[in-house]
């Protein structure tokens, strides 16, 4: 169920973004979602985000930039060892100038930089 709100939650972000409107609102919403969205803010892809009510279903209003071209959450989760995050970095993305891949780690979700940087593995969510 959790893999599933992520996943629809990205797509609802792209399409949005390909129909030119500024405001995308996510429902149901999770703590991995709001963490996704903190490295999407951090990098540049989404203006801002406001959580609505986190205490019941709740919903998540996000600011877009038209940055964002294609965003997936995977339904299966590979654990990925410290080692091997920058193999499946260059297996998974297009380019290595473009995209991150986000992980799930013991420090919380990172994008693979910071995985790479604190040396930690844990399971991909992109």
């Amino acid at each position: 169920m959790g893999r599933r709100i992520l996943n629809e939650a990205l797509r609802t972000i792209v399409n949005a973004e390909r129909r030119n409107k500024g405001v995308a609102e996510l429902r149901p919403i999770s703590t991995v979602m709001c963490s996704f969205l903190n490295i999407m803010k951090t990098r540049g892809y989404i203006k801002d985000f406001q959580v609505h009510d986190p205490h019941r279903v709740g919903k998540i209003t996000v600011e877009l930039l038209g940055r964002v071209n294609d965003c997936k959450a995977l339904t299966y989760r590979q654990d990925l060892k410290a080692k091997d995050i920058e193999k499946y970095k260059l297996r998974m993305l297009p380019t290595k100038q473009w995209g991150y891949v986000v992980v799930t780690t013991p420090n919380g979700v990172l994008d693979h930089e910071e995985a790479s940087r604190q040396n930690v593995g844990g399971q991909e969510l992109e």
